[in-house]
């Protein structure tokens, strides 16, 4: 039988394990803290130990790389865990699952009887396009590298009223909504100049009743990131929300995220970044801010944090 572990269930009862020998988990990742598959990974190491059951980890290349210079916070604070953060690591973290899963088992003591079987033939600087294969999508809204990339920062979007292009083929590619000029906020980002990420002015249309403004053309910008081995998506995320909140402090607000494992959707941007009051750094003057924006997202302690983990 297939069993969902998403929503009201997160993991496997001892039924479910009772006639299993071993547990495979071949599953890809997108190298974000709220990508839900790493928490998926370590409930199903939470209960293959409670079951004497041994887990067999098979691993796969980080997609944004696993350049632990492009590490970015803010680390999360364990009283804002979630099924998108349960404990304490860097959003974007520049790590496969697999490593992943060896630095959970050791040091949140989960005692599970894990192997990792390494993948071939990746260098940690590596993005999905230099690996020489198509590019399979891994959930319905992440349909491209590119999304991918932006998704540590765009998905920020998630606790706001602007779209963050969700049910359409930009899908954290785009941030728009009606009542933004598209043109005002591409021009400012470009002359920024920030990360050599081209923004251009669109009008896009959301046909998934799941979204915000579905059916509603709304204007905003579509962002092309041309040099991947420099880009700090957190940083820019957080910068876009507050240039937008800046241009359009009436309509811009905060919007509750309602999922199954958050029934209120309250607090949702605090759940992202991991830390508490984060609303709070968008009222800091911009000089104040980016210093904040510059602090929160450094994370040099995770590269040692994992180092003896890294199987790469």
């Amino acid at each position: 039988p297939v069993i969902s572990l998403y929503n009201h269930k997160l993991a496997p009862d001892a039924d479910d394990l009772a006639a299993l020998d071993i547990m495979l988990f071949d599953v890809p990742d997108v190298g974000s803290r709220f990508y839900t598959y790493l928490w998926t990974l370590t409930h199903l190491m939470e209960a293959c130990a409670k079951q004497g059951k041994k887990l067999v980890v098979l691993d796969r290349p980080n997609p944004i790389s696993g350049n632990m210079e492009l590490a970015e916070g803010p680390m999360l604070e364990e009283a804002q865990a979630s099924f998108i953060g349960r404990w304490p690591m860097p959003i974007r973290h520049s790590c496969t699952l697999g490593e992943l899963a060896l630095y959970f088992n050791q040091t949140r003591q989960i005692h599970c009887n894990l192997e990792v079987i390494k993948c071939g033939g990746w260098e940690r600087n590596q993005f999905q396009p230099d690996w020489g294969v198509r590019f399979v999508p891994t959930s319905p809204a992440i349909q491209s590298f590119e999304s991918m990339l932006l998704y540590p920062g765009l998905c920020l979007l998630e606790a706001t009223n602007i779209s963050e292009g969700r049910g359409t083929e930009l899908s954290f590619c785009a941030a728009g909504a009606p009542w933004i000029k598209g043109e005002s906020i591409a021009g400012i980002l470009n002359e920024m100049g920030l990360d050599d990420v081209l923004a251009t002015p669109i009008h896009f249309t959301s046909t998934d009743p799941n979204t915000k403004y579905c059916g509603e053309k709304c204007s905003g910008i579509a962002l092309e990131v041309r040099e991947p081995a420099y880009f700090q998506s957190v940083s820019y995320g957080l910068i876009l929300i507050r240039l937008i909140k800046q241009l359009y402090p009436q309509p811009f607000a905060w919007k509750p995220y309602i999922t199954m494992v958050n029934p209120t959707g309250q607090q949702h941007l605090n759940k992202l970044l991991g830390i508490a009051n984060s609303e709070a750094l968008f009222e800091l003057p911009l000089p104040q801010f980016i210093a904040a924006v510059t602090r929160l997202t450094q994370c040099r302690g995770w590269k040692e944090e994992v180092k003896e983990f890294l199987l790469y």
